[in-house]
């Protein structure tokens, strides 16, 4: 379309007009013409080669463009989906930290509950000696049997207080296991924040 406005003008140009007095412009020649449109026809194809590879660039361009924003989405879904695990592993860390919590509120009331048990063991082996002193001196019916029951009361709380410290003992391992697995996440957090 261009090049068919320049090759308009042109002739408009070489032409001569209707207007002008015959005797002060020279008509052109038919080789004249022949030159003139040759070189409008090679101007018409050099544009047209321009075009096409201004066409081609452009498209080029284009293509680029959309994979351009393609990677750009890849990576806005990789970068939401790495915020959604580390939310969701904070979220797990807290969780944690409140097991580790109630844990350690648990494994402190037993630890009392086991001081108070040894203290009262420590009570009634003391009764027992003294029970056993007095029945070394006089051997009684009755003291013999509160010296028993004593005894088996003792026996009672020892298996009490071995329980107990079993107890405990394993509520200290879950606590270990437990604030491995805190450190775990925590590792895993502070990788996940750390910039690719």
């Amino acid at each position: 379309m261009l090049a068919l406005c320049l090759l308009c003008s042109l002739l408009t140009m070489v032409w001569p007009a209707p207007a002008a007095p015959v005797g002060s412009v020279e008509p052109a020649q038919y080789e004249e013409l022949t030159l003139l449109f040759h070189g409008a026809l090679q101007l018409g194809q050099a544009l047209n080669g321009v075009y096409k590879t201004t066409d081609a660039r452009l498209m080029e361009a284009q293509h680029s463009i959309g994979q351009y924003d393609r990677a750009l989405g890849l990576l806005g879904q990789e970068v939401s989906q790495g915020w959604d695990a580390a939310q969701e592993l904070r979220a797990s860390l807290r969780e944690m930290q409140g097991e580790e919590d109630a844990l350690q509120l648990q494994a402190e009331a037993t630890a009392r509950a086991l001081g108070k048990a040894a203290q009262g063991q420590q009570v009634l082996r003391e009764n027992m000696r003294q029970l056993e002193v007095r029945l070394r001196g006089a051997w009684l019916g009755r003291a013999h049997q509160e010296f028993e029951a004593l005894k088996a009361r003792a026996d009672k709380q020892s298996h009490i207080l071995w329980a107990l410290t079993g107890h405990v003992q394993r509520q200290r391992r879950e606590m270990v296991a437990q604030q491995h697995r805190l450190r775990q996440i925590q590792e895993r957090l502070h990788t996940a924040a750390l910039p690719a």
